[in-house]
């Protein structure tokens, strides 16, 4: 897979990419925890028992990471170690392939491949677990990027999110994973990623939701673009599809 493009030099530009809403139409964890709920009836029930607790916790950025918690929990219950959860990732992806190719935005790809071709050093930066990410890129989309993400772990009979890489932390995450060197330009939809946008000498907002455009116009650099790839119901200047996707 590597081989179609150059090899990153020391000292490439840093281009990090979001996942959810910027490479994929969706948010990737929810629907392969959704999946993972719905193997049984009895992981369905506990769901709805605890919506009205864990489904507002999700909605507020200091309790996210519990109530994204509650629902990982809910679908692995019964799992012990993370790699049976990165095994049930491989069978969701493997049984999913058409599914999620069609969520995979062919503006995105394409924006990705240029800065492969350039030789630039592209990581993704996901709140998705880092195994979702990477096996998408690979096995659906033949990409083989680096991928940093929320990191699982067990706890109470199943898989928990440990540490969510989220806002503030999605730059410390990234910096721990090595890449600590200046961020020449980032691509995101979401405003908890300000951190990661503001850093960026260059960034792009892609794909955001229509409330947040008047935020990234008044606390990014003037000029920034505000694009659409492919997101319906999302906002941001169209970007045609490159021909034959």
């Amino acid at each position: 897979m590597s081989a179609r493009y150059p090899a990153s030099a020391p000292g490439a530009p840093l281009v990090v990419f979001d996942f959810d809403h910027t490479l994929y139409d969706g948010d990737s964890g929810s629907h392969l925890f959704k999946w993972l709920i719905e193997r049984a009836w009895w992981r369905r029930l506990l769901a709805l028992l605890a919506a009205p607790v864990a489904g507002p916790m999700v909605a507020f950025l200091p309790s996210r990471r519990a109530g994204i918690s509650v629902f990982v929990w809910i679908g692995t219950v019964g799992l012990h170690r993370r790699r049976d959860l990165d095994a049930l990732i491989d069978r969701y992806v493997a049984d999913h392939v058409e599914a999620i190719k069609s969520r995979l935005l062919p503006v995105a790809l394409a924006a990705l491949h240029r800065h492969r071709e350039a030789g630039d050093h592209v990581v993704v930066a996901t709140g998705a677990p880092p195994a979702l990410a990477r096996a998408i890129l690979a096995f659906v989309a033949h990409e083989d990027v680096p991928v940093v993400g929320t990191l699982v772990g067990p706890r109470l009979g199943g898989v928990v999110a440990v540490r969510h890489c989220h806002h503030a932390m999605k730059m410390t995450m990234l910096r721990e994973a090595g890449f600590g060197e200046a961020v020449a330009r980032a691509y995101s939809d979401s405003s908890a990623d300000l951190p990661l946008l503001q850093a960026a000498a260059a960034p792009v907002v892609v794909n955001p939701k229509a409330g947040s455009v008047a935020l990234f116009r008044r606390v990014l650099p003037a000029g920034t673009p505000i694009l659409n790839w492919g997101c319906p119901g999302r906002a941001g200047d169209p970007v045609a599809a490159p021909s034959g996707a």
